[in-house]
């Protein structure tokens, strides 16, 4: 799955790397290549792919009861805390 995404950040640091050192090139054109070519589209990208896990992830927390979503947060059930209020006739 992530075969692509280093592929991709390779050939963009070559592109880098390229512009740094290049005679017409400049430092903060290769930062630009960076971010614009490099790290925002590729989070675009992993984050629209990584839609349908997350969307997975939630349909089976919201079915599956867990320990979080008891009342006492340890997945047993609530006991007698406080002790009973005795009543005075």
């Amino acid at each position: 799955m992530y075969l692509v995404p280093i592929a991709w950040m390779y050939v963009v640091g070559m592109v880098v790397l390229a512009e740094a050192l290049s005679v017409n090139g400049t430092v903060l054109g290769a930062l630009f290549t960076l971010v614009f070519w490099g790290l925002l589209p590729l989070a675009v990208v992993m984050y629209v792919l990584g839609t349908p896990a997350r969307r997975r992830a939630r349909r089976e927390a919201a079915a599956s009861p867990s320990a979080a979503a008891s009342p006492d947060g340890g997945g047993m059930a609530a006991g007698d805390a406080v002790a009973a209020e005795r009543k005075e006739p």
